[in-house]
């Protein structure tokens, strides 16, 4: 398999069983080794006092979006810390858009950065997220060609 059939594969595994972020309606956009790209429509009950979307709403678009990215070279790797500075405002209807880059990854540790936008490319917030490989583990059982899925 290629690297990006691995993406595809974890992609695909662990969305099937991510209940948090399919209750918060979140669409995996695009997967590569290394990196992801999720959205996320702010919907009524995302909303804060202040009718502006609630800042764990944009953390959890962001956490998703990491996990997607540092999982995608299908070694279980789970979040060590994570910093978000949230620059702007989302508002009911705003569609959110999260995008992971893999800025350093040495050994078992990594470091991603995402970005997250609206729907007019106005930066939202960004956000630092820092990785922990469990040695051993993969996320999907994965099948060659020739061999049966299932």
């Amino acid at each position: 398999m290629t690297s990006q059939e691995i993406a595809e594969a974890v992609r695909d595994g662990m969305f099937a069983n991510d209940r948090a972020s399919k209750a918060l309606g979140m669409d995996v956009l695009a997967i590569g080794p290394g990196s992801a790209t999720l959205a996320m429509t702010v919907t009524e009950s995302m909303l804060n006092g202040f009718d502006i979307c609630h800042g764990g709403m944009v953390t959890a678009l962001a956490d998703s979006t990491f996990a997607f990215a540092c999982n995608s070279y299908n070694e279980l790797t789970v979040a060590s810390g994570f910093a978000i500075d949230i620059v702007a405002p989302s508002r009911l209807g705003d569609r959110l858009k999260a995008v992971a880059k893999e800025t350093s990854l040495a050994g078992r540790t990594g470091v991603y950065d995402i970005t997250i936008t609206n729907q007019a490319d106005e930066l939202i917030a960004v956000f630092r997220g820092r990785s922990y490989r469990i040695k051993g583990k993969p996320v999907v059982a994965l099948h060659g060609p020739s061999e049966p899925q299932g």
